[in-house]
């Protein structure tokens, strides 16, 4: 394969990913801003914080959920905007047309220029309506590569750049709740401690899987475990970096050589089988996703050079 035709498809896998994830995001900054406590606290900055967005306005300026929109959906200047992401997404995806599927390239392409001339005020009204919509089709292409796509390096390159994605989100999601959102230590375990930690699970549609496994307790180190070591929820950071493993290793069959990116990967992989929660939570579980954040970056860097993008 193409290494450009690699890199198209390994980036279109992660801005897929990163606009269903910046979509969750909102979610999650409209549940947590429903608490009455939400008054006196600026929710919405630590949300648009998680995506990556660190230049906002001086810290005394209040973010509000029209704010969050604006940045965090209609952006074209935020990489991480679901504007941005769903245009790179189909720019990624026309440039190798061909490696696609119909039903990819439909998936992608149907209604691609909704946020186009989507306003602020349009956006805030019909939010809920527009979060939906973006949740379907990046959960219709995925599903469309699940179902059509050959099993070949084509589509190692795309899943990849999907895991990848979402282990990022799901180390930034678990940092701004136990990190930003919570400096106060006096309010850990309490009614708002509790709504924000179950608002990270109805983000990652976890809810329900969460309940089945641990019934009605939703402590803290339970839903971190959840959500950081579960190896059978497919948004769990452990699932995320296993099925990066599996791509890895296959593509390393494939070529018939291995890179360092194999390597950091299985370190990675092997970290997860042998840290348990408590001792996650004793390193400091913001200090836990701020290495894994950058081991997440130098991974995605790695995969780059070793196949030349």
């Amino acid at each position: 394969m193409l290494s450009r035709t690699a890199e198209n498809l390994y980036w279109l896998g992660r801005y897929v990913e990163r606009a269903e994830s910046t979509a969750r995001l909102i979610e999650m900054g409209r549940r947590m801003v429903m608490l009455p406590s939400a008054i006196d606290n600026d929710e919405w900055r630590s949300v648009i914080q998680a995506s990556g967005k660190l230049d906002l306005d001086g810290p005394d300026d209040k973010l509000t959920e029209r704010d969050a929109v604006r940045i965090l959906l209609l952006d074209n200047d935020n990489p991480s905007s679901i504007r941005a992401c769903l245009t790179n997404a189909r720019a990624n995806g026309r440039a190798i047309r061909t490696a696609l599927t119909q039903d990819m390239w439909e998936a992608l392409n149907d209604g691609w220029r909704r946020l186009e001339d989507t306003n602020e005020a349009t956006a805030c009204r019909d939010l809920p309506q527009i979060l939906d919509w973006v949740k379907r089709r990046t959960s219709a292409l995925r599903g469309a590569a699940e179902t059509g796509m050959l099993r070949n390096d084509g589509f190692d390159f795309f899943r990849l750049g999907g895991y990848a994605e979402r282990a990022d989100i799901m180390l930034r999601l678990l940092d701004v709740k136990y990190y930003v959102l919570l400096p106060e230590t006096e309010v850990v375990g309490g009614g708002r401690d509790h709504h924000q930690w179950t608002s990270v699970l109805y983000a990652n549609s976890a809810a329900r899987a969460y309940h089945h496994l641990y019934g009605g307790d939703y402590s803290p180190w339970k839903i971190s475990d959840f959500l950081i070591l579960n190896q059978d929820f497919p948004r769990s950071l452990a699932f995320s970096y296993g099925r990066i493993g599996e791509h890895l290793d296959r593509l390393a069959r494939r070529y018939g050589t291995r890179h360092e990116c194999h390597s950091i990967a299985n370190e990675i992989i092997g970290r997860l089988d042998d840290l348990g929660i408590g001792e996650i939570f004793q390193l400091g579980l913001h200090e836990f996703t701020q290495d894994c954040l950058a081991q997440n970056v130098r991974l995605s860097n790695e995969i780059g050079r070793a196949y030349y993008f």
